[in-house]
């Protein structure tokens, strides 16, 4: 007998079309599935985000949420682009999954992320 989980099937949806929307190619979207099935408060999160378009802080790792990884994110973006803070520019879906998979990698080696996120979104780091 198997017993599907719906919810996981529709987080495999869903981050198939956002994967889409956001112009992401299907081995980040593989990673980042993976790392979904690896981290059950990660993909936990992942739902949280699907059901309220928001990001849960529930998950921390060396004290750093989501939130803070999204906007360390979006500083980044904006030093690449150039751009100041014109957030029209910005592909949301896209931070937030660049969000999701910079958790996953910082779980697996926080030492390297915390250094990065310590020494800002500079163009030389």
């Amino acid at each position: 007998m198997i017993i599907l989980d719906a919810r996981r099937m529709k987080a495999y949806e869903y981050l198939g079309e956002l994967g889409k929307i956001a112009g992401k190619d299907e081995d980040f979207l593989d990673e980042l599935w993976g790392e979904f099935l690896m981290n059950e408060e990660l993909m936990f999160a992942f739902m949280h985000y699907l059901d309220e378009h928001s990001l849960s802080d529930n998950i921390k790792c060396e004290g750093y949420g989501l939130t803070d990884l999204y906007f360390y994110n979006m500083r980044r973006f904006e030093m690449k682009q150039d751009i100041g803070k014109n957030y029209a520019d910005c592909d949301k879906e896209a931070l937030v999954l660049d969000t999701f998979l910079l958790m996953a990698r910082m779980i697996k080696a926080p030492e390297d992320y915390v250094r990065r996120l310590e020494s800002g979104p500079g163009m030389d780091r």
